[in-house]
């Protein structure tokens, strides 16, 4: 893209005609093949989400998240009404479409309607949902409505910058990485360094060609394992070459 400048020589941005400020993201339900993505709701999904959580025996999924683990569910209930008031962060809870069970959580935060930037966080994915089709394809859904349905630019993935295993995630799922804000908050009574990733409006159609090519049928083989690896598709479509 070329430099552009303006009257006084100075280099400026590209123009962004038209533009209007983005609605906030609706609280209706997203359906894929694997998952279904609805607004929190405690009395339906809570229990469900607590006892999914359980199997994490030794707390490990709560380390880098500023809240859990929960002793018993009366405080992760607690947790769960707090929440479910927020529409920024507005949290999900992701429906495994087999058992028919909530098995995790995820939230858009950070909307600024205004430019057009939201960011997907509070990402807690309970043992019974890590590493799964239905894992994947949340993510995937939750993209499709910020990009496609409300029309926003900028998509972010901000995690601690020593939680690896959310840094391996966010370039597997085609987000770009940006760099590390330094001592950037504190939670647990310890420092946060904060790893930056995001993906922009002019990268999602070939990102998303990708995720659709992952999510086809017939790249699953009959114990559910899929053929090609997602990072392999959006790497080639973050370098240019693309998916039919």
């Amino acid at each position: 893209m070329d430099l552009l400048h303006n009257d006084l020589g100075q280099p400026i941005g590209f123009p962004v005609p038209n533009w209007t400020p983005r609605a906030q993201p609706p609280r209706t339900a997203l359906e894929g093949r694997f998952c279904r993505i609805e607004i929190l709701d405690p009395e339906r999904h809570a229990a469900e989400i607590y006892e999914a959580n359980v199997e994490d025996r030794e707390g490990k999924t709560w380390t880098y998240l500023g809240y859990g683990p929960f002793a018993n569910y009366a405080d992760y209930r607690a947790w769960a009404d707090a929440a479910a008031k927020s529409s920024d962060p507005l949290f999900h809870a992701i429906v495994d479409l087999t058992s028919g069970k909530a098995v995790g959580i995820a939230s858009y935060l950070r909307i600024d309607a205004q430019v057009g930037v939201i960011e997907v966080g509070h990402i807690h994915y309970s043992p019974a949902l890590q590493k799964t089709s239905a894992a994947t394809e949340a993510m995937y859904l939750l993209m499709r409505r910020a990009f496609d349905e409300l029309g926003y630019r900028r998509y972010e993935w901000k995690c601690d910058a020593l939680n690896a295993p959310s840094r391996r995630a966010a370039l597997r799922l085609g987000f770009r990485y940006e760099g590390i804000f330094r001592q950037a908050t504190m939670y647990k009574g310890r420092n946060r360094d904060t790893a930056w990733y995001s993906i922009i409006d002019r990268e999602w159609p070939t990102l998303k060609s990708a995720f659709e090519v992952w999510l086809r049928p017939g790249n699953f083989t009959e114990d559910g394992q899929p053929r090609t690896r997602l990072s392999q598709l959006t790497n080639e479509a973050l370098s240019g070459g693309g998916h039919r």
